[in-house]
């Protein structure tokens, strides 16, 4: 649940100011913790019961239709943008690492760095499924607890012995503060991305009617969001009060002392997104391999793997190099793909399917994530594609 979206939420407090900054970060909170909810229930709703229009789902339950007509296009824009922030981010991480422990290092280009974490994916994309990456993506939920604690105390550090000249929103102009809040909010809505991966988690849990997975599914989802709450308000407030409105899109690319410690969680977060790459990228590549094998009489194999997962790699590898802008990618892609499943899709599914009574609490809080959730995905990617605009007009390509 924690992902590398929390290193960019103290930037988009910098684009949005204290107060809005805290409250988009709070009540994202609680309207994708109530959303969440709503997704477990609905995985086990009805059971058993039947749609003659799609015979091909069997006995599937209802949530699990509907999670397969609605959610799961939506779900793999979700998967294909965050493996192309995580590209960009595996390579910043790592190139920000090499430079805090050999300072000579400093002058080779970040495609580099980023060309190394794509060769690193095209290897571990060959794992024939989710049981052989059970020690990476352990390992890359570690490092993400981590590294945020490293920023954390890191930054409250940095603030004890210095404090910013300004703590104002970065633009001085109505639409630069307009567009750049925009993107700020599409920043907090990246960051509550772990939607995406509720249908395939719960699909591995065993359930029964006795037991049910929402029961184990909920415990899970509760420990997750206390965590998350705790690491995303430390780094967001923490970060904007040690750098103010000069903040960079990545916290810890701020943060230079002391050195060993931001050079370990810089390699924390190169550890942690190349384990989410893999977990996001898994579901993309069974629907690629069973496109090939049922649409186009493709014989499954190692070397079918070996061509569709390599492909799918070298596509994101490519997007990262030519876009490696990690605060617009995020207020981009928070707006664009994320607000869907986290904020809105969810409540729809419920009102058509559950039916709460008008003025009822679910039916006002499913109307209010509707409304919340489509004004940041309609908004959002404006301001993420004008930053984005901004940046690459100073880059040069492949530097």
């Amino acid at each position: 649940m924690v992902g590398a979206g929390v290193l960019g939420l103290p930037y988009a407090m910098s684009q949005l100011g204290w107060i809005p900054g805290v409250l988009g970060i709070f009540l994202s909170w609680m309207i994708t913790f109530y959303t969440l909810w709503q997704l477990v229930e609905l995985h086990e709703v009805e059971p058993g019961r039947r749609f003659d229009r799609y015979p091909e789902l069997g006995q599937y339950a209802l949530g699990e239709k509907l999670g397969y007509w609605i959610i799961m296009p939506q779900q793999l824009l979700v998967q294909v943008a965050s493996d192309i922030v995580y590209v960009v981010t595996g390579g910043k991480s790592l190139k920000k690492f090499a430079q805090l422990l050999i300072p000579g290092l400093s002058h080779i280009r970040q495609t580099y760095f980023i060309l190394f974490f794509v060769a690193l994916q095209f290897l571990l994309s060959q794992t024939p499924n989710f049981n052989s990456l059970k020690a990476v993506s352990f390992v890359a939920a570690l490092m993400s607890f981590c590294y945020s604690m490293v920023a954390f105390v890191s930054s409250i550090s940095k603030g004890l012995h210095h404090h910013p000249t300004s703590y104002g929103v970065r633009s001085h102009t109505t639409p630069g503060i307009i567009f750049n809040a925009l993107s700020g909010i599409g920043t907090i809505a990246f960051s509550y991305a772990g939607h995406s991966v509720v249908l395939e988690i719960q699909a591995t849990i065993p359930s029964s009617p006795q037991n049910p997975s929402k029961k184990p599914m909920w415990k899970g989802v509760v420990l997750a969001y206390i965590i998350v709450i705790i690491c995303y308000m430390s780094v967001a407030v923490s970060g904007f009060w040690a750098f103010g409105d000069l903040v960079e899109d990545d916290v810890l690319i701020s943060l230079e002392k002391p050195r060993w410690t931001i050079a370990i969680a810089n390699l924390m977060v190169f550890f942690h997104v190349i384990g989410s790459f893999q977990v996001y990228a898994m579901p993309v590549f069974d629907k690629i391999e069973s496109y090939l094998v049922t649409k186009r009489n493709f014989t499954p194999g190692k070397n079918l793997r070996l061509v569709a997962r390599s492909g799918y790699v070298a596509f994101v590898g490519i997007v990262g190099i030519c876009v490696p802008f990690f605060g617009g990618l995020l207020g981009f892609f928070g707006g664009l793909v994320f607000a869907s499943t986290s904020y809105f899709i969810p409540c729809i599914i419920w009102l058509v399917v559950q039916k709460p009574k008008r003025w009822s609490f679910h039916w006002f809080a499913s109307w209010i994530s509707i409304f919340v959730g489509v004004s940041i995905a309609l908004l959002s990617p404006i301001g993420g594609a004008r930053q984005i605009f901004i940046s690459a007009k100073t880059y040069k390509a492949f530097s």
